[in-house]
């Protein structure tokens, strides 16, 4: 029986490392992705949170998202207690629970799409997800039931999620500062203009003669 050339036997070997390092990397990534996925369904206490205080713009009313308790609407005052909300974003990706400041109570959409305000956010369906979008709104839709947004028509009133789009001005937001709350961010950006600096303006340098 004659051995086989020592290039094919090297070849043969260089294949076989090959597909076993595929297979090690096609494995690592699916195992990599159902934790990220199994994660956000299921975040624990443990996980790192940011949370934050601010206001949602509604684009159809022009008032504010505020959170009563168990009614929800999008009418609420620039500074009102009710339209301080407490948002928590969990370590992965851009899944938000918003909680009522005032009220203690979280906006969820339950299995028929009707918004509701629930005290214990824990539930997937008091989740969403942040989609930024190009005209600088931000849409909200929700992580259990895909496709379906938190959404207010003109009277304020939530809509049913079934019934949203991302492209429509229902679900569209703007996340803003409570009135007489500054960002550090913004504080250093513009310069006030006195009635002295404006004096200061209005003076030519004299010319001096020789």
């Amino acid at each position: 029986m004659s051995l086989l050339p020592s290039r094919f036997i090297y070849l043969c070997l260089h294949f076989l490392v090959l597909y076993f390092q595929l297979q090690e990397s096609q494995q690592s990534s699916a195992d990599f992705r159902f934790y990220i996925e199994n994660h956000t369904r299921n975040p624990d206490d443990l996980s790192r949170k940011q949370v934050r205080i601010y206001q949602l713009y509604s684009r159809t009313t022009g008032r504010h998202v505020q959170i009563l308790g168990k009614k929800i609407n999008a009418n609420g005052d620039d500074g009102g207690k009710y339209a301080l909300l407490v948002v928590e974003t969990e370590t992965f990706g851009s899944h938000i629970r918003i909680k009522g400041k005032e009220s203690e109570h979280y906006i969820c959409m339950n299995e028929k799409g009707k918004i509701v305000g629930r005290p214990d956010g824990r539930k997937q369906e008091c989740v969403f997800v942040e989609e930024f979008l190009e005209n600088n709104y931000t849409a909200l839709v929700s992580a259990k039931y895909k496709g379906w947004y938190l959404g207010f028509n003109r009277k304020g009133r939530p809509k049913k999620g079934s019934q949203t789009t991302q492209r429509q001005q229902e679900v569209h937001f703007m996340k803003r500062q409570p009135k007489g709350v500054v960002d550090p961010l913004e504080e250093f950006r513009f310069t006030t203009v006195t009635k002295r600096t404006r004096r200061a303006r209005r003076l030519k340098p004299s010319s001096k003669r020789n």
